[in-house]
């Protein structure tokens, strides 16, 4: 496995299911917990937070995330945590990620759309010209805060148009939080050029991924992984080439599936989804893109070349350009040619 383990690590990769919070490294998360000391319950020390991060289940997962979220205080938090998430996905050779921010969280707490928007495209041109990662956004609604929370959403992506965003999704439980209701807000989004790729069927039944595909037109689903109780389903997932989003330690870790070995990867592929491999929000979850693979490798079986496919099919199923994915499919040939 060393030798595949290596053949990861370098292998020229795209980042379509990843949270811009979540992917805040205990470096980074203490840093911030060191300059809000006394005012949020997370620790400063880097030692201490694996712990907070232990989840007993989903909504407590969403309850320590919110703590973290509650540390971005201005729109230098925010530009700070956008560059140093780019730099953790570059040193693992991501040449391309697609982040899922929540700008609604940061605006609520004050800080101006305006400038919150600013500090990520700063962030995002500094990644580019220093990292050599492109990274685009998908604005995503916390379900949770409800319509108020889509309104805002959706007000902030059509009015500030930041030059990297590129889709519109909906995250937050899916218990107790319906789809239809967003329906408005994703015609919105759509008719102004945005993709639809919301959460649905990690932690409900496949009704919901259904609902995601009727209501809101997904394109991509995030996680999704309740598809595979449904054959129908799995059929028009395959034959509308509709791909998930998979995260499988990220499934572990909220509880969604009780062991690695039970996640249905298998199935969903041996069926013909089309799918991408994702780290969700990795430091939260003591997982890497790198990792992902790996688990991923060992849930299907890949050699080499079967681990590049999956790069290749998180190239194809983003939304970046043509000329983009032309010249990063063929550095992955190159990469694989070369190993």
């Amino acid at each position: 496995m060393t030798d595949l383990t290596s053949f990861i690590a370098g292998l020229p990769k795209a980042e379509l299911h990843v949270h811009h919070v979540g992917s805040a490294s205990p470096r980074i998360v203490a840093e911030l917990a060191a300059r809000h000391e006394g005012r949020s319950p997370v620790p400063a020390d880097p030692a201490a937070l694996a712990d907070y991060f232990a989840f007993s289940d989903f909504a407590h997962f969403v309850e320590v995330y919110l703590t973290v979220v509650d540390l971005i205080r201005d729109d230098e938090d925010v530009r700070m945590l956008t560059y140093e998430v780019a730099r953790e996905l570059a040193r693992q050779q991501v040449r391309y990620a697609e982040l899922t921010i929540t700008p609604y969280s940061s605006v609520k707490r004050g800080i101006p759309a305006k400038a919150f928007c600013e500090a990520i495209e700063d962030a995002r041109r500094g990644a580019a010209a220093d990292f050599g990662i492109e990274l685009r956004w998908c604005f995503d609604i916390p379900g949770e805060a409800g319509l108020p929370a889509a309104e805002e959403t959706l007000r902030i992506a059509l009015e500030e148009k930041p030059d990297g965003l590129i889709s519109f999704g909906l995250g937050g439980p899916e218990i107790g939080v319906p789809r239809p209701q967003f329906k408005p807000y994703f015609d919105q989004a759509r008719a102004a050029g945005l993709h639809s790729v919301p959460h649905a069927g990690e932690t409900t039944g496949p009704e919901t991924i259904w609902s995601a595909l009727r209501d809101l037109g997904a394109e991509r689903i995030g996680h999704g992984i309740s598809a595979a109780q449904d054959p129908e389903l799995m059929a028009y997932l395959a034959e509308h080439r509709i791909p998930l989003e998979i995260s499988p330690t990220s499934n572990l870790c909220t509880r969604a599936v009780a062991a690695i070995g039970e996640h249905p990867l298998p199935a969903l592929k041996a069926a013909g989804v089309l799918f991408s491999i994702n780290s969700d929000d990795p430091p939260m979850f003591g997982t890497s893109l790198e990792e992902e693979y790996a688990v991923a490798a060992r849930l299907l079986d890949l050699d080499e070349a079967g681990v590049a496919g999956l790069a290749r099919a998180a190239v194809e199923q983003s939304f970046l350009a043509p000329a983009g994915k032309e010249a990063l499919l063929a550095e992955i040939g190159d990469y694989q040619n070369r190993a």
